[in-house]
């Protein structure tokens, strides 16, 4: 096969990329231009955008990396300066037809950031690890681990594990439903802007920072038309009233659906807001003939969130990222010791909503 070259694309501009990603069949929305969009949206940024073309003008691969700022005085590869692929993204790597293309594009961005951005780490996020020697001067660190499940063709088919387990969630959404629980897409901006406060809530009990509403907003007004954005509320209906409980955002592309981002009022666990949201995304998924369904990575600590993942049947496995030679600690996301994090998460869920905002927005800011 006759040797290709990398260009440096605008991916907006240029209909191939768009064209290339949904005809890939591992294609994501976080390979789609309107996924930059968005987090350029969030945090102006320049992206640095490559592809492999042929001799013929086909893009055979592409690779999308956005700068960070970092944290004043940090060198950590995930807290300092890094060309990414992507910041605030799970996964984003090179997407390509074969290893020609993706060791091509990952030594292009190797010699990119050595030449023009000697202060800044590569990083590479990969949904599963690369190849071992196709690129020479890149280190894989594992990192978190993520849920999948495989969707069937027939939503009527569905089964989450074992007999138990899926009669344990149909009683689970029974109680909802005799609760006066409903699921609904939201309409407009305004359910967008309520489910948000909600959202503020649940990450301060996470001790999480939480992302900008604007990233929100910019998802709103660039994926929900093109039908890569969706949210789903849980409400509940009672004596002539109606509750907002919680609410999930769902971004799809191609084959897979992800659960992004999640918001539930502590008072509403209880009523199984979450697992009539969940029940109704994955059956409109198949139905909408997606056949992977992504729960989204989980820090080590978070047993509460694995426990929940796993229970759909998902199957975890683990994530990795890449950086260049220059990178120091690469190992998983440790995190610090358990009476450090118990500190942390009473100091953190003492802080308002709008304070946990602010924070999360100046932090993102940088990475």
């Amino acid at each position: 096969m006759p040797a290709g070259r990398i260009v440096r694309l605008d991916p907006v501009r240029d209909q191939r990329w768009s064209r290339f990603v949904t005809a890939h069949p591992d294609g994501l929305i976080y390979h789609h231009p309107d996924w930059l969009r968005v987090l350029v949206r969030e945090y102006r940024a320049d992206p640095v955008c490559l592809g492999y073309e042929n001799a013929a003008g086909e893009l055979r691969g592409i690779l999308s990396l956005l700068p960070t700022r970092g944290l004043p005085f940090s060198s950590s590869v995930r807290t300092g300066r890094r060309l990414s692929s992507l910041p605030r993204t799970p996964l984003a790597g090179p997407l390509a037809l074969d290893e020609r293309a993706s060791a091509a594009l990952l030594r292009a961005a190797l010699s990119y950031a050595g030449r023009e951005r000697p202060d800044t780490m590569l990083e590479i996020k990969a949904p599963s690890p690369l190849p071992e020697g196709l690129v020479a001067g890149m280190r894989s660190a594992p990192w978190r681990l993520s849920y999948t499940l495989a969707l069937p063709d027939d939503p009527a088919s569905i089964r989450f594990g074992d007999s138990r387990n899926h009669g344990r969630i149909r009683w689970a959404l029974n109680k909802a439903e005799k609760l006066g629980v409903v699921v609904r897409p939201a309409e407009s901006e305004g359910d967008l802007a309520r489910w948000y406060r909600i959202y503020l809530n649940t990450m301060r009990w996470h001790t999480v920072p939480p992302r900008p509403y604007r990233l929100f907003q910019a998802m709103w007004e660039l994926l929900r038309p093109e039908g890569s954005m969706r949210l789903l509320l849980a409400e509940q209906r009672t004596a002539g009233q109606t509750r907002l409980l919680a609410g999930s955002v769902f971004l799809m592309l191609g084959k897979t659906v992800f659960y992004a981002f999640n918001g539930c009022w502590r008072s509403a666990m209880p009523l199984r807001a979450n697992d009539a949201i969940q029940w109704r995304a994955i059956h409109d998924a198949a139905a909408a003939g997606f056949r992977q369904y992504d729960l989204g990575e989980v820090a080590e600590h978070q047993d509460g969130l694995h426990e929940f993942k796993s229970k759909w049947g998902a199957a975890a496995t683990r994530l990795y990222r890449y950086y260049d030679a220059r990178a120091r600690d690469v190992g998983n996301d440790a995190v610090g010791s358990n009476g450090h994090r118990r500190l942390a998460t009473v100091a953190w869920r003492q802080l308002p909503p709008a304070v946990t905002a602010i924070v999360g927005d100046r932090l993102y800011r940088y990475l």
